[in-house]
């Protein structure tokens, strides 16, 4: 099975806006899949129906699911703490220009994400208040733990999934290609029944290009990962698993050396982890 990426991901010749006095705000659609710039008018009302699924509300993110002209998609906004930050934000890149970046590095790569459909900013007095970031529905792909854990699987095939899993991740790293918040939420697998499975990797937003991937890096990757997994899965699929990602230890003492650095990390994690619960 292809791996599928976004397709025809390409800005429009300039970034399109839309303003709507009655709320003083100005819709500026960085991209839009052909078909779908008429959706940015309607996202902000259409979550607020009962045509759209929630699946996480925080104070700052609101995500789910809704059809619109046949299709399913995932729709996620986040919105700006204060206009200062949204002022900051067009300098820096809002988290819809972000997801777009995010879609294009991991396209150009050869890695499977969801196509994205929109990419959008609501604007306000010049603020970035809020980012639309809208992609295909992956309705047939699964989360990496309920891919790789469920007992009433062949082992067999958990194993060369988890692998395969391990070497696409070292695949991510070794392209240049970071993420900060890679956990098995954020790794999907869709497997067609024949054996082949593709991983899509989504929150787009989270993905940057950098020269070389250093090993504190990867390493950190590998901790949030495990972190997030780590509930589910016994202490020797978590080494297998760590293992895999090297490409096997040769040694003994070239497996230990490697257990060693991640302990080193994860400790590393939870006491940034622990110093900004008590800050």
């Amino acid at each position: 099975m292809e791996p599928k990426t976004a397709e025809n991901e390409t800005s429009p010749p300039f970034p399109l806006s839309r303003v709507d006095r009655s709320r003083k705000r100005c819709l500026r659609i960085l991209y839009a899949a052909p078909g779908w710039p008429g959706l940015a008018a309607e996202l902000s009302s259409l979550m607020t129906t009962a045509a759209f699924e929630l699946t996480k509300r925080t104070r700052r993110t609101t995500a789910g699911f809704l059809a619109w002209r046949g299709e399913r998609v995932f729709v996620k906004r986040i919105t700006a703490r204060r206009a200062a930050f949204g002022l900051v934000a067009r300098i820096s890149g809002s988290r819809a220009a972000r997801a777009l970046r995010g879609a294009r590095i991991l396209s150009a790569a050869g890695f499977a994400h969801p196509a994205m459909r929109l990419a959008v900013e609501e604007r306000r007095f010049g603020s970035v208040r809020a980012s639309y970031i809208v992609t295909e529905a992956l309705d047939r792909a699964r989360i990496f733990s309920q891919a790789v854990l469920p007992r009433a699987r062949p082992l067999a095939l958990r194993r060369e999934l988890a692998r395969r899993a391990a070497t696409e991740i070292r695949r991510l790293h070794d392209s240049g290609i970071y993420t900060r918040d890679l956990q098995e939420t954020n790794l999907m697998v869709d497997e067609d029944g024949a054996g082949a499975a593709v991983f899509y990797f989504v929150d787009l937003e989270d993905f940057r290009r950098v020269r070389r991937v250093s090993k504190r890096l990867r390493m950190r990757n590998l901790v949030h990962l495990d972190r997030s997994i780590g509930r589910f899965a016994s202490r020797a699929k978590r080494l297998r698993f760590l293992y895999d990602y090297e490409g096997g230890p040769d040694s003994r003492s070239v497996a230990r050396r490697l257990v060693s650095r991640y302990l080193a990390s994860r400790k590393a994690v939870e006491g940034r982890g622990a110093r900004c619960r008590t800050s």
